[in-house]
């Protein structure tokens, strides 16, 4: 259940292009990263097997030297008599092993450093080696500053030397390797043996760094070439998801355009029907007052079969629209008085329903000071018709009192129609607003009628809607003393 949630989860996240394009350039950094990293531990290690190999090898020349002058030594019998040609021999064996030691191009230097007294020798000569060992003759050769240099190092560790009879070096500038081997000749120590040894091994790392650049290049270039065929493949699958849900989105908001056309023109149904219901009822009128119609009354009749027509055919015009042009609605050619408008429609329509007679009372109470409006006569008729209508099918059973007001408000410039009864009222969650801030009874399809009622609901919205495209503010709200209240302001 969690493998299932957490692949659910990772669905949930869209991959782009971009973003396969920075994982492939971070992959490919952190490869590169690693591979410096790796490389400067292989030359770290490297460095410092070369320091310990260095100063082993070059002890260990330095100690092979000594062994080799300690065994020509001894092998002189000091107590006899040496010719001429044996001494040469013994010279020629000291300067043999003086001179192939220092034919390596690594050794700069070798002496034996051994002491006369108060005085320190450093011998490189055969001659001279002979003569001091054998004859205990003091060296007469000039000292340069190399051997002087070489005596003070020696004076510094000499104790220690003797002390250990253990190899002693000493590295300067990181890279010459300074020498001292114990000189001991027939148990007794005499000195030492100094070379001066620098050793470059430098041919041995630059090959095994060489390799590793030559690896590291072409492990790069296939970890490269990998990452570059999971990236165009990558890129290529994030194509093609994203062309099918272009399409995806494409064909649903082509059938989303299609359902919201279904619900204009479903709502605009009923919105035909039941403005239809009301022009049936007027048409009603048209006819008792033609039937009527006779030479005392057919002015009357007259200006109130105009004013029923005209009602008529604006009906059969905002059937061919989901959307009146503004224009139809206000312009200022339109100069409409809405005390005139409100008189007609409640005497015209409301008041000629005789069986309302004993269920309902209109009263009116007009401002003469209200202004003309720009706004088309019959549209202000769709708007105050609906209210009226809905305190009587909504206040209650009997006695019920409806009063339509009007007035001015000289110092703010603004008028009032107000329509208030004493009915019952209006629900508490119709007068609750929604998350746009609309009163919930001013909502399409929304209704207090009984449930099962078709093409209920359309009252208020009709009269919100209309108010809106007029520029004019709709509100309703209950009275302390019972009863509701629309007010509609106008800013003249």
């Amino acid at each position: 259940m969690s493998e299932k949630r957490f692949f659910e989860k990772i669905k949930e996240y869209h991959f782009e292009f971009k973003h396969v394009t920075v994982l492939f350039i971070i992959l490919f950094a952190f490869q590169l990263i690693v591979s410096f990293i790796n490389k400067a531990a292989v030359k770290s290690f490297l460095s410092t097997t070369q320091e310990w190999y260095q100063k082993d090898s070059a002890e260990e020349i330095a100690n092979l030297t000594t062994t080799s002058l300690e065994l020509v030594l001894e092998s002189i019998d000091t107590k006899a008599v040496i010719s001429r040609e044996e001494e040469n021999k013994v010279i020629q064996a000291f300067n043999i092993i003086f001179s192939q030691q220092q034919l390596k191009h690594n050794i700069q230097g070798l002496y034996i450093l051994t002491r006369l007294g108060d005085e320190v020798y450093a011998i490189d000569d055969g001659k001279a080696l002979y003569k001091f060992l054998l004859h205990h003759n003091k060296i007469d050769e000039p000292v340069d500053a190399k051997k002087k240099n070489i005596v003070e190092m020696y004076k510094k560790i000499e104790a220690e030397l003797s002390s250990t009879e253990q190899i002693k070096s000493i590295i300067t500038d990181k890279k010459n390797f300074n020498i001292f081997v114990p000189f001991v000749l027939r148990g007794e120590y005499i000195g030492a043996i100094y070379m001066q040894n620098t050793p470059d091994f430098s041919f041995i790392s630059n090959t095994v760094i060489s390799n590793y650049d030559e690896t590291s290049v072409i492990y790069l270039s296939l970890i490269l070439f990998g990452l570059l065929a999971m990236y165009f493949i990558s890129s290529y699958t994030v194509k093609e998801r994203d062309d099918t849900q272009k399409m995806l989105f494409d064909e649903h908001e082509t059938n989303l355009k299609k359902q919201i056309n279904y619900d204009k023109e479903l709502v605009f149904t009923k919105r035909i029907y039941h403005t239809h219901h009301k022009a049936e009822k007027i048409m009603g009128f048209i006819k008792e007052d033609l039937r009527t119609l006779s030479a005392e009354n057919i002015n009357d009749i007259k200006y109130r079969v105009s004013k029923y027509s005209n009602f008529i055919s604006r009906v059969i015009y905002d059937m061919k629209w989901f959307d009146p042009p503004l224009q139809t609605i206000r312009n200022q050619m339109f100069h409409t008085n809405l005390n005139e408008v409100i008189k007609f429609i409640v005497e015209n329509i409301f008041l000629r329903i005789t069986s309302k007679s004993n269920v309902y009372e209109i009263k009116m109470e007009t401002d003469p000071k209200m202004p003309l409006v720009p706004i088309n006569e019959f549209v202000v008729w769709e708007i105050i018709e609906p209210l009226i209508q809905n305190s009587i099918d909504h206040g209650g059973e009997n006695n019920i009192i409806i009063k339509c007001k009007t007035k001015f408000d000289e110092q703010n410039n603004k008028s009032y129609i107000i329509i208030e009864d004493n009915g019952i009222g209006i629900k508490k969650e119709l007068l609750s607003t929604n998350e746009n801030g609309i009163k919930n009874l001013f909502l399409e399809n929304v209704s207090t009628k009984e449930t099962g009622l078709q093409n209920s609901g359309y009252g208020c919205y009709i009269a919100y809607e209309i108010s809106k495209r007029c520029g004019w503010d709709i509100d309703a709200e209950n009275i302390n003393e019972g009863g509701c209240r629309f007010t509609i302001t106008i800013s003249n």
